[in-house]
């Protein structure tokens, strides 16, 4: 059965090899994304980020269940004054990133195009937005089962990595703290 599973998933999810199996634990969890098409493409720089997902531009002004994504993955980063390519990070750690992009893509599926053009240009502009979105996109991880990796990821980045203080302080800033992801898991088993 999963096997099956796996060969669906794999003939609308467009993954390389080197992350098959993390993208494909992280897909796992969001059965809703089933039927979505999803790009998972290296690119040498994200912006502010090492991941980020959003719609193609050619699928932008299409219906919301028409719509394609593309989630964007810095190749690397530095990890204590080493570039690091992202694939190197612990398995556990590259799941949670990739769940927390596709709580991304879950958030997007529910707005209208005019909404999207909304959210891009309030996400440019506001950081009040950013911090919502975010927030947003760790709940829908770990509502999906995903609250161990969510929290492997936020320990990587804030503990065990020498990523900038500023990455650091955005992300401390900007998403939910360790503590408030295990806040969420708690009520999801009450």
């Amino acid at each position: 059965m999963l096997l099956i599973k796996i060969l669906v998933l794999s003939m609308i999810h467009i993954i390389p090899s080197s992350i098959e199996e993390e993208a494909m634990i992280a897909l796992s969890h969001y059965p809703e994304l089933r039927d979505t098409p999803i790009e998972f493409k290296f690119t040498d720089k994200v912006r502010k980020s090492t991941m980020q997902a959003q719609p193609t531009w050619g699928s932008f002004f299409r219906t919301k269940k028409n719509r394609k994504y593309i989630i964007l993955m810095s190749r690397r980063f530095n990890i204590e004054g080493e570039n690091f390519l992202i694939t190197d990070v612990p398995s556990e750690v590259l799941i949670g990133w990739l769940g927390h992009e596709l709580g991304h893509v879950m958030d997007y599926r529910e707005r209208s195009s005019a909404g999207m053009l909304i959210f891009g240009f309030k996400y440019l502009f506001s950081q009040r937005h950013i911090q919502e979105v975010e927030r947003t996109a760790d709940t829908y991880a770990v509502r999906h089962g995903m609250g161990q990796y969510i929290i492997a990821t936020k320990n990587f980045i804030l503990e065990h990595t020498s990523l900038s203080d500023t990455y650091k302080n955005r992300i401390k800033r900007l998403y939910l703290s360790p503590e408030e992801i295990m806040q969420l898991i708690e009520e999801k088993t009450d």
